[in-house]
């Protein structure tokens, strides 16, 4: 039972300080969809995810006018298309993104993920045509995400589909360079996927889930901060360890939260509950950032030396935190540093205490990796492709979760601005490490799994 100040810590936490839901996600299995035909497959398809997700967004705002709990966004993932629709060519690929745009839009949902393909270790007939439909597929339509596997530590690293994604990073920029590449904020490269990640844009349904289940992503980097603000202020004598069992307890909180809330909503909608994802996930909003935290443990920005080992205390202390809260934790679970997601951190970028190489470095203790990240438009697909294998490299050999969602924004140069509008914010443009990789990247194969692989 909760005491009658954690209560009133609580309700401070949502009145004050950003608390919400950040995104309830229906996952819906598709493969029963699955035929032969292209036509039969989308409308087979589409009627599923509106048949499903009807009631998604009327009993989400319920549950969270009943609990007062804000729920922020309400999503869909999709078994992942390459699979499901692996008979259609690239054209029929991207009718498919076209029908899942339109149901979404029909049922009310914010995005839509699992246009999706695995990759690690090499290509299916519906892989190829997936990719190659990626930038037009994200050009047309608003509410689709696509992720794409090309790492695990099982599997090494497939560098054909590394370099393959560094083209098509291109060419999805290319065909939205009017909105500053904006297709690019909704493509992003992974190793070592979840197959229950609520947040886009990842999210999709592994073959290993369920037919429907809830997924749920917490957030509230806010209520950290503050939680830590509060604890300096009455003892400044507390050091990091004492922070940290602070946060912990804060995110059990906010887990707990996150789960009835996910409960409520999957008894609703007669679907079983899946995985409550921990994330610390900011928005562009003030007081809901991530990189405030930083400057709450001391530092003076996020970036300047002693980031990363501050975000792997607040990393570990999330998990443990939220861990203790819920028997079903899973997707990401840690801390994002979204570069254009988050306030804090994009004015950090652009008084140059952050470059690729420290954000690099502080992925390797910290959930997804490179993040929304803006690059120069004349950046190489191989130089691409060659960001997109460190941080896979890192995810490779530490059995982690990485990614990379790089944004090479048309016309622009380091030091401009982009913007990419509502949660997806805006960012100064990056300066690219220097060139000097492509006869690397060109060489292609397969990276080998580590001996880290070798745990039967």
């Amino acid at each position: 039972m909760l005491t009658y100040r954690e209560v009133l810590s609580t309700l401070e936490m949502l009145k004050n300080e950003h608390l919400d839901v950040r995104t309830v996600t229906l996952g819906i299995s598709l493969f029963d969809c699955a035929s032969r035909e292209p036509v039969e497959f989308i409308d087979a398809m589409s009627a599923k995810i509106e048949s499903c997700a009807r009631n998604l967004v009327k009993v989400c705002d319920e549950v969270a006018v009943r609990y007062g709990i804000p729920i922020v966004n309400k999503r869909i993932a999709v078994s992942p298309i390459a699979v499901a629709a692996c008979p259609c060519g690239p054209d029929r690929m991207v009718e498919v993104a076209r029908a899942m745009d339109r149901a979404a839009q029909n049922v009310g949902v914010d995005f839509i993920g699992g246009f999706s393909a695995l990759i690690e270790k090499g290509f299916t007939r519906g892989d190829y045509a997936l990719v190659e439909a990626i930038p037009e597929a994200l050009a047309v339509t608003e509410h689709v995400c696509s992720s794409v596997n090309v790492a695990s530590t099982r599997a090494g690293i497939n560098m054909d589909a590394v370099y393959l994604m560094g083209k098509t990073i291109k060419k999805a920029a290319a065909l939205t360079g009017e909105r500053d590449g904006v297709g690019c904020a909704k493509l992003c490269v992974f190793a070592n996927i979840p197959q229950d990640v609520p947040f886009m844009a990842g999210a999709y349904l592994g073959v290993g889930e369920p037919d429907l289940v809830i997924n749920v992503g917490v957030s509230g980097p806010g209520v950290v901060k503050k939680a830590i603000d509060r604890a300096r202020e009455a003892n400044p004598g507390l050091d990091l360890g004492q922070l940290s069992e602070i946060i912990k307890r804060t995110a059990f909180k906010v887990t707990k939260v996150g789960e009835l809330i996910g409960r409520r909503v999957a008894s609703e909608l007669d679907v079983p509950f899946g995985v409550v994802d921990l994330s610390l996930a900011p928005t562009p909003n003030v007081g809901d950032s991530v990189g405030e935290i930083f400057q709450s443990l001391g530092l003076g920005s996020i970036g300047v030396p002693g980031s990363t080992a501050a975000l792997a205390l607040l990393n570990d202390a999330v998990k443990k935190g939220g861990a203790f809260a819920s028997s079903y934790v899973g997707g990401l679970s840690g801390a994002f540093i979204p570069v254009s997601e988050d306030l804090n951190i994009a004015r950090a970028a652009e008084r140059g205490f952050l470059s690729i190489e420290k954000l690099e470095a502080m992925t390797s203790v910290c959930s997804v990796g490179l993040d929304m990240i803006a690059l120069a438009g004349d950046t190489s697909a191989e130089t691409l492709a060659a960001i997109i294998a460190d941080e896979m490299a890192i995810g490779v050999i530490n059995r982690k979760t990485t990614a990379a969602r790089l944004i090479p924004v048309p016309g622009k140069r380091a030091g401009d601005k982009a913007s990419f509008g509502g949660l997806l914010g805006g960012a100064t443009i990056m300066a690219a490490p220097g060139a000097g990789s492509s006869e690397f990247v060109r060489l292609g194969g397969r990276i080998p799994a580590p001996t880290q692989s070798l745990t039967n």
